[in-house]
């Protein structure tokens, strides 16, 4: 199929973009990289007035290395991140989770804005982003304002950004001392979404003892979502934590996990279960040396 009509538009500038979207609201949408859009409008599965592509916006592309933080820009590629060994050294998680995303076609073509924004809570960015407590940027003609992940994402396919807004950047804190992170999803085919999946970051005291924990949890549930009772049973915990155990509590209390031809709500769950206690193992054995 074909997409339906609409008029297309490439701004240069941030604030060209930003008044292009507040002169038509609802009817415009961002276009970035274009892999989720693109085939929805092929499918007739979306349709909107007016496309705006911000995909040539310079001040949008490329990565800042902070003090405390990398800034990565909306419309940078996945790829980028890939080949970026810095930020695979201070932000491991998420250079991690840059090869499970599609295949390397998506990843060359596909941005890191265009993800989180996309919100589908079976994609890797926005449970990275949930688990790091990264901060978005975005912008409108109203000015500029930054937005916790954990308060972005709002239902399957929406985020608390305005009509509006436009994401600009996104800004990942990076963890100190002893840490380890990992990162562990199932999918039928290598490249499909996961079933369901688990990014978790740990940092240890001296005597191995966990005291600081966070783990994110994707495909199960409209959002990507936090294990919050799993982390804080993990906080106090040495190396012979049962991972088991923590996956088990994880996902125990999920009760929005959907049942589709890929799987019941039950078996996505026990899978969840499994890819949690699968990174943990990962994140501890890399900040205890083992």
């Amino acid at each position: 199929m074909k997409a339906a009509p609409f008029a297309y538009h490439r701004p240069d500038s941030v604030k060209e973009a930003a008044d292009l979207l507040d002169e038509f609201g609802d009817d415009a949408k961002i276009l970035a990289g274009g892999q989720s859009l693109v085939p929805m409008l092929s499918l007739r599965l979306a349709y909107f007035d007016h496309l705006v592509d911000v995909g040539r916006i310079d001040a949008l592309r490329g990565m800042r290395h902070e003090a405390d933080a990398v800034h990565v820009g909306a419309t940078t590629v996945d790829a980028a991140l890939e080949r970026d060994g810095e930020l695979a050294s201070r932000v491991p998680l998420l250079a991690r989770a840059t090869p499970l995303v599609g295949h390397f076609q998506i990843r060359n073509r596909g941005t890191v804005g265009g993800s989180i924004a996309h919100a589908d809570p079976a994609a890797e960015f926005p449970t990275v982003a949930l688990t790091l407590d990264a901060e978005v940027e975005v912008a409108s003609s109203r000015g500029r304002r930054t937005v916790p992940a954990r308060d972005l994402f709002t239902g399957f396919w929406t985020t608390a950004l305005d009509a509006d807004e436009l994401l600009v950047g996104l800004r990942f804190p990076v963890w100190t001392g002893r840490c380890g992170f990992g990162v562990q999803e199932f999918a039928r085919r290598f490249g499909d979404f996961a079933i369901a999946g688990a990014a978790v970051a740990v940092q240890v005291d001296d005597a191995d003892r966990i005291q600081r924990c966070a783990i994110g949890l994707l495909g199960l549930g409209p959002t990507p979502l936090r294990a919050a009772a799993a982390e804080a049973a993990a906080l106090g915990q040495g190396a012979d934590v049962d991972v088991d155990e923590l996956g088990a509590l994880a996902v125990a209390d999920l009760d929005e996990v959907s049942s589709d031809i890929h799987g019941s709500a039950s078996y996505r769950k026990r899978v969840g279960a499994a890819m949690v206690g699968r990174a943990l193992t990962d994140a501890m054995t890399e900040a205890t040396g083992g």
